[in-house]
């Protein structure tokens, strides 16, 4: 039978206090806080980043398509499915597409990959969701949204967790939208969505697959439901008949509304503590609902290296500036650069070093087993080996998944940008090969020579309606 093989998740290191929200309009703001995805983030590098955790120990080459999907694709004409795929390593061959426009685009991924695998019509697929939507500032969705991703692995081998059964209702109910030209998220009254959709709607999904899997509210041990805040997704859920110690956690304090992401996220997280023989269920909200049924086999034992949701949560840093945030999300004008901007990304440039430069493979010497990375804007490739001289013998030697150490670095003040100052790091890997990587995701006085650092995959610029991505190092911190 198949199922979900393994899981992954990312949550971006910085978290925002609410009550800093609150305190630049005057107001309380309310509890917890929401996670921020940097400005060099976006749901590409989230779906890139939940995938290498979901992965881990998985040899990319062994997947046959990725379904990426979001409400906040960074292209409305370009396959963002298949960037992430390359970056990811997947082979050429994937299959790969985007799922949008709805916030149950997750779960409509999730489901299409389980047909998919037991159609027969592909052994193994990767499915990745992560959102990061906008809401304008000093209203009730700025507190809210928070950005995230997750990510599942479907197969036939190995099987973590199977799926008993599923009930989908799908409704055309307008409480939340975003047009083509809409930067932030619009949504009707509050209380047309709550009583006309989301406290009705999901109840009768769940109804619908607890008869078809002939079970009881009391046959599940979790439940991972989707809800836009603390207050209405406690009444859902007792009015679906769950006691409390049922409910997962929807990570709305800790996290955020990450929309198309949210019940992936929450669904990963009731995993990292499941015991085999464990029944979940799993309900989307957006334009109708998604109820699944799932239950852990004694395999979910062999993945609990995953970074997932508990990890990701110890990792981070407070953002306790409201202004850097609006810096990072380009709501504010900011002062022109000190230097002349970066120029259009070139496309032959991107295509002549897609096969190398996006899933950051070097070389390995076959004479003597030395990795050696260039890192040009060119075609150059090694054909001397810096360490034993042999000429033009070399296999293909990926970096994104190794780890290394500060060499060098340097802070660039000058510069400008979205978030100064730019961090420049030489790197040595383990195992052997060297390369100059800008730095992010930490503070200048942490920096330091010898620190280990990480791979991440981030955009580097947006020029002329193109986004070009690249793999910068980030401080291992667990």
């Amino acid at each position: 039978m198949a199922g979900i093989v393994s899981y992954g998740a990312y949550i971006p290191y910085y978290r925002l206090p609410r009550s800093v929200i609150g305190n630049m309009w005057g107001g309380r703001g309310g509890r917890g806080e929401k996670a921020v995805a940097g400005f060099d983030e976006d749901p590409i590098t989230m779906s890139v980043a939940a995938g290498l955790d979901c992965l881990k120990g998985i040899d990319p080459k062994t997947v046959h398509a990725l379904y990426m999907a979001t409400t906040c694709a960074p292209y409305k004409e370009r396959q963002n499915a298949t960037i992430a795929a390359t970056a990811l390593d997947l082979p050429r061959e994937a299959r790969n597409t985007d799922f949008s426009n709805c916030l149950r685009a997750g779960v409509s991924a999730m489901q299409a990959a389980l047909d998919a695998v037991n159609a027969g019509s592909l052994d193994r697929v990767l499915v990745t969701a992560a959102d990061m939507r906008l809401g304008g500032a000093a209203g009730g969705d700025e507190l809210a949204f928070g950005d995230g991703s997750a990510a599942f692995l479907f197969g036939n081998d190995k099987v973590a967790v199977e799926i008993e059964g599923s009930y989908t209702l799908s409704d055309d109910l307008a409480d939340y939208w975003r047009s083509y030209d809409d930067t932030f998220v619009r949504h009707w009254e509050d209380r047309f969505g709550r009583e006309q959709g989301y406290m009705k709607i999901p109840a009768e999904a769940v109804e619908g697959v607890l008869e078809k899997c002939d079970l009881e509210q009391k046959d599940i041990a979790k439940v991972c439901l989707s809800g836009a805040n603390a207050r209405t997704h406690a009444a859902l859920a007792k009015k679906m008949g769950f006691g409390q110690e049922q409910i997962q956690d929807p990570l709305l304090e800790s996290v955020g509304n990450t929309g198309t992401a949210q019940p992936l996220m929450i669904l990963v997280a009731a995993l990292e503590d499941a015991n085999p023989g464990d029944r979940i269920l799993m309900v989307s909200w957006g334009n109708g609902s998604d109820a699944n049924v799932f239950r852990v086999t004694d395999e979910i034992l062999n993945i609990r290296d995953r970074r997932g949701i508990k990890r990701h949560l110890e990792i981070k840093k407070t953002l306790d500036s409201y202004g850097r945030y609006l810096r990072w999300r380009e709501m504010i004008s900011l002062a022109p650069p000190a230097r002349p901007p970066a120029g259009a990304a070139s496309m032959a440039a991107q295509w002549r070093e897609h096969a190398s430069a996006l899933p950051l493979y070097g070389a390995k010497c076959q004479n003597c087993g030395t990795p050696q990375l260039y890192l040009s804007q060119s075609s150059t490739r090694p054909h001397v080996c810096l360490e034993c001289g042999a000429r033009d013998q070399f296999e293909p030697y990926r970096f994104a998944d190794k780890v290394g150490k500060v060499a060098s670095f340097s802070h660039d003040f000058l510069a400008g940008g979205v978030d100064p100052p730019t961090t420049a790091a030489v790197i040595d890997f383990e195992g052997g090969g060297r390369g100059q990587f800008n730095m992010v995701d930490r503070e200048t006085e942490e920096c330091e020579v010898g620190i280990g650092v990480e791979m991440t995959f981030r955009k580097l610029r947006y020029t002329l309606g193109a986004h070009t991505y690249f793999w910068k190092c980030k401080p291992i911190r667990d």
